[in-house]
């Protein structure tokens, strides 16, 4: 059996693949629960337009890590056929996803004592880790192994930059990022915050900015000076925003000489806190602390 035919790529819904990337990749996912606040018995099932318009008119959508059965069916059936695993895993501080896939693994481990499951949290977000994801399902079809893919993700994870935008600061306010103060005086003069994720995982205001296209365009300033490789792919991913999404990529293409750069949608699970508007970009670079 070849190496890459001997263990299978499983990610989560955080890393915010749409279903043909990860059936063109022979990715599984695990989803996240989302639901709303007012129903919390019953799985959200509102995606892109229609969940984003439900936020604007005031729902509150919550979100859980997938419980450990969830895990226990998705891994088990993998080790059913014989196959081995490699769980990236949505960056550790932002959720619990990482810590629950280790129980599992534990518990699966005496019932498939001859099989693997190597675990890595990835410390990435919506299409973050999806570009990591996308950058292992390259290697593993390239032939390397579990142990080298597994190294691999673990030294790529920190080169993969997040930089984004809130278009609402009432959603950063809710998750604590920003003040109540803060938020509401942005709000008034038009302020925009530019974020980014740390080498540790967690979500860091770095800049504030005046109005939204200046914000959106920040964005690629920062790929133009950290990007290491731009041959390589960029992703953009939106919140029920593509026009600002389409302006990105036309400047990264033309101004800072991307290559090839994918947009996709930020899903519910990150949406919920994002909120509506956001914007972000992932791509290669040398360290997220520079």
């Amino acid at each position: 059996m070849n190496p890459n035919e001997s263990y299978v790529l499983i990610t989560d819904s955080a890393a915010d693949l749409s279903e043909q990337m990860l059936h063109g990749m022979g990715v599984l996912s695990i989803p996240l629960n989302v639901f709303m606040k007012d129903h919390p018995a019953q799985p959200c099932t509102l995606r892109g337009a229609d969940f984003y318009d439900a936020l604007k008119n005031g729902q509150i959508a919550c979100t859980s890590a997938a419980n450990l059965s969830a895990f226990r069916e998705t891994f088990g059936e993998v080790l059913k056929e014989g196959k081995d695993i490699l769980y990236l895993a949505f960056s550790s501080p932002l959720s619990c996803m990482c810590a629950t896939a280790r129980i599992a693994a534990d518990e699966l481990q005496d019932e498939y004592p001859d099989r693997r499951i190597i675990i890595v949290d990835t410390l990435c977000a919506s299409l973050g880790q999806g570009l990591l994801v996308y950058h292992c399902a390259e290697q593993q079809a390239r032939g390397m192994s579990l142990d080298e893919l597994a190294a691999y993700a673990e030294e790529t994870r920190l080169k993969i930059m997040h930089w984004f935008t809130v278009d609402d600061l009432l959603f950063l306010k809710r998750g604590g990022r920003v003040g109540a103060v803060s938020a509401y005086a942005g709000t008034l003069l038009g302020i925009k915050p530019v974020l980014h994720v740390s080498d540790e995982g967690k979500l860091i205001p770095k800049q504030k900015l005046r109005g939204r296209k200046n914000a959106v365009l920040e964005l690629g300033k920062h790929f133009d000076a950290e990007c290491t490789d731009k041959e390589s792919t960029v992703f953009i991913a939106h919140a029920n925003a593509l026009d600002f999404a389409e302006l990105l990529k036309e400047e990264l293409i033309k101004q800072f000489g991307a290559k090839t750069v994918h947009i996709g949608e930020i899903g519910p699970v990150i949406g919920a806190h994002a909120g509506p508007g956001t914007i972000a970009l992932f791509y290669l670079g040398q360290s997220r602390e520079g």
